[in-house]
Formats: structure tokens, C-alpha cells, sequence
């Protein structure tokens, strides 16, 4: 069992505290003091390329956005500026034993059009914190090289002194503007660019339900209307007729009732809402063409919304292991870890699902991204097939007063309507 697969350390914290922080400085000259004395020597040559880069950025960019290409060169020159101070934590990292974690990549690619994802660079914070690093260290190069090329000629015994409180405030500078602040800035992008993946999806969706009304139930109550008429027409010169078409009539009303559920319990099935995830999931599993055994251990039921996110991430893995893995058994298992809700859906067929295979999975994984969700494919060539879901608990109780849907006040609003 996977008892965690959201597992990070804080920002900045890779290492413990005590990590990346060097011996006391001594009047010996050792390699952290060589290296230290490497560093400040180089400070001037890079923050000097790095402040003509950020003045030259800034300067066309901003002069240029009174033209169509200005903010497309602030934005590029922002993603420079990303790079810039992925290159000074290698270096800090090197040299100084500067462990800080990389910042989340913004998510330009997939959907979400060229505006949205220019207003999302635009407004990188990683990016504009690289500017102000290198907006400052130019000054401060200067001080360090000089300070640091004049001791190894003048203060030489002191020097390993001298360079470890000049790195030392390096150090600092690259832990305040070049780590990430804390994890919640590393998912504000993410979450930006997966909220317009589920705009997009819910409304394919809405046309999915529009379509099977209008091309199902619609329909077949539009025939039933006419059979009717037609029956109440023959009613009097040719009952048999009438008779027949009313039975006729009857069946027409039962495939709509039919359809009807089918579509309803692809919105969200009764039986979900009603019973919860152990019950629907044991339904959608009678429906697969393999055996499939369900485990589902729940003291309590997640939020609704949660629920219903992991009845149709089963649903469809279930799906597709009936279209395309070739599988004698399946099997479904549900729990809780901590605040997560895991699933885990594996069979023992043919393998090589992949997220990029065209099988829905790259939804699933989207889906789930969209609510601080992780989704993992281990499929490897001739099987088994494991596919792992988590999602964030998130307490019912809470979500159910928020939204006024409890089991209770659900009831009283329903028992009169049946």
C-alpha cells in the first residue's frame, strides 16, 4: 500500500537546517574556505551579466508595451530571469552548499490560450524575485571582489574570516530570493492553468448531456407524443389499432425512463449519493466484463465533490480495463491515509498504459491536478497494471454545511417528490 504520495519538505529545507551551513571559519584554508574565496571572485563577472540582462529586459519590455510585442518580450524576458537564477542556486550550490528546492515550472503548455498563459508569466513571482537578485547583486559583486582580491594580498591570514561572513550574506540572499516562499506559491500556477482545464471539461460535459437528450430522451418522448396522437386519432374507428400503438407507446416510455437513469447516473448516480463510495463502487465493478474485487475502508465519507471525483476516476479506469488490457481480475481499493483519500485500481493484463495513450487517463490526471490531486500509472509491458489516485480528504461535515447539502436536509427536500 502507498501510505503517501504528496510527501515534500518545506521550501528552502532540503538538507534539515544544518545541511548545507559550513564548519566554523579557521585560520586554515580548507576547501569550504577555497570555495567560499572561488565564489566571491566570480560574484562580479555574474552579477554583472545578470544585471545588463534584467536593465535590458526590463528597459525594451516595458518601453515596447505600447506595441503589440512588449509584454510577449517582458513575459520571455521573465522566463530568462527564471533561468538566470536556476544558474546562481547551481552555483550557490556548488559552491556554498546552498541546498534550496528548484521553484515549480509554470505550466505553459496544454490549454488555456496565449492570453491566460502570457498573464501567467507576466506575473511569475519566481521570475520578478530573479530581477530583484539581480538588480542587487551587481553593487554587491563589486564589494565582494574587491574586498576578497585585495585580502588574498593584504590580509591574507584573516582572509578565511572575511569570506566566510561575505558568503554568509550570499547565502542569505540566495535562500530569500531564490527559493520558492512556501509550498503554496509552488501550486498557485498549477491550480491557475488546471481551473481552466475544468472550465473546459465541464463544459464538455454540458454538451455530452445535452446531446444525449436531445439525441435519446428527446426524442423518443417527441415519438411518443405522435404515437399517442396517433392512437387517440384511431381510438374510436380502429381500437386494435389504437391498442397497438398505445403498447408500442408503453415501450417507447420505458427505454426513455432508462435513458433518463443511464444519463443521470452519469451526472452523479443515486447510489453515490445514497449509500456512498463502497456500495457505487460495487455497482460500477458488476458492470465490468472481468471479475473485479472491491475494498473499500472508510470509517467516514470524504466531501461530496471528492466522492464523486473518485466514482468516476473508477469508472473510467474500470472502463478501460474492459476496452484494453486483455484482464482475467481486477481490483479496487480504497482508503484513507492522514487528510488523502488513495485509490488504487490494478489488474493483471497485458500492461503499457500511459498517460499520453489516449485513453482518458491525461483527463484523470487532469482532473485531479485541478483539486490538488495526484495521479500514477505503473504499467509496465505484459502487466500487471496498478494505477494510483489521491485526492485530498476534506472533511464532509464542514462541506456539507458550507454547500446546505447534508444526508438529512437532502431527505427532507426529496421525501415528498417520490
Amino acid at each position: 500500500m502507498i501510505e503517501h504520495l504528496a510527501t515534500s519538505l518545506p521550501a528552502g529545507t532540503a538538507g534539515g537546517a544544518d545541511g548545507d551551513r559550513p564548519p566554523p571559519a579557521r585560520l586554515a584554508f580548507d576547501r569550504h574556505t577555497w570555495k567560499e574565496i572561488a565564489h566571491l571572485l566570480a560574484n562580479f563577472p555574474a552579477s554583472l551579466l545578470g544585471f545588463v540582462y534584467v536593465s535590458t529586459m526590463l528597459f525594451v519590455g516595458v518601453g515596447l508595451t505600447v506595441t503589440v510585442i512588449g509584454l510577449p518580450l517582458l513575459a520571455a524576458g521573465l522566463l530568462g530571469a527564471r533561468q538566470l537564477g536556476k544558474l546562481e542556486r547551481a552555483r550557490a550550490r556548488a559552491l556554498l552548499g546552498v541546498r534550496v528546492e528548484e521553484p515549480s515550472p509554470l505550466p505553459l503548455h496544454g490549454g488555456g490560450g496565449f492570453f491566460p498563459q502570457l498573464w501567467m508569466a507576466l506575473k511569475d513571482p519566481v521570475g520578478w524575485r530573479a530581477v530583484l537578485y539581480d538588480f542587487m547583486r551587481l553593487p554587491w559583486g563589486v564589494v565582494t571582489f574587491v574586498i576578497t582580491l585585495t585580502s588574498l594580498f593584504v590580509l591574507w591570514p584573516v582572509l578565511p574570516f572575511i569570506a566566510r561572513g561575505l558568503a554568509n550574506a550570499d547565502r542569505a540572499m540566495v535562500r530569500a530570493l531564490l527559493s520558492p516562499s512556501d509550498e503554496l506559491e509552488r501550486r498557485i500556477a498549477e491550480l491557475e492553468s488546471d481551473r481552466g482545464v475544468v472550465v473546459d471539461t465541464a463544459a464538455a460535459d454540458l454538451r455530452r448531456i445535452e446531446r444525449d437528450l436531445h439525441d435519446g430522451a428527446q426524442a423518443r418522448l417527441v415519438n411518443l407524443a405522435m404515437g399517442l396522437g396517433l392512437a387517440k386519432e384511431k381510438l374510436l374507428e380502429d381500437p386494435d389499432a389504437a391498442a397497438a400503438m398505445v403498447d408500442e407507446a408503453h415501450g417507447e416510455v420505458k427505454l426513455a425512463l432508462q435513458e433518463l437513469r443511464d444519463l443521470a447516473r452519469g451526472i452523479h448516480p443515486a447510489v453515490l449519493t445514497d449509500r456512498g463510495l463502497d456500495a457505487a463502487l460495487s455497482s460500477v465493478a458488476s458492470r465490468c466484463t472481468v471479475p473485479v474485487r472491491v475494498a473499500v475502508d472508510l470509517a467516514e465519507r470524504p466531501a461530496p465533490a471528492i466522492e464523486g471525483i473518485a466514482y468516476f476516476t473508477v469508472s473510467e479506469l474500470l472502463q478501460n480495463v474492459s476496452k484494453h488490457s486483455g484482464a482475467r481480475s481486477a481490483s479496487v481499493e480504497v482508503w484513507r491515509s492522514s487528510d488523502r483519500l488513495l485509490i488504487q485500481v490494478g489488474d493483471d493484463g497485458r500492461g503499457g498504459a500511459r498517460l499520453d495513450a489516449g485513453t482518458g487517463m491525461k483527463g484523470l490526471a487532469d482532473r485531479l491536478s485541478a483539486v490538488d490531486g495526484l495521479f500514477v500509472v505503473d504499467s509496465p509491458e505484459g502487466g500487471p497494471t496498478a494505477i494510483t489516485a489521491e485526492l485530498p480528504w476534506r472533511d464532509r461535515t464542514a462541506a456539507d454545511a458550507a454547500t446546505g447539502t447534508s444526508d438529512a436536509g437532502h431527505a427532507r427536500r426529496t421525501s415528498g417528490t417520490r
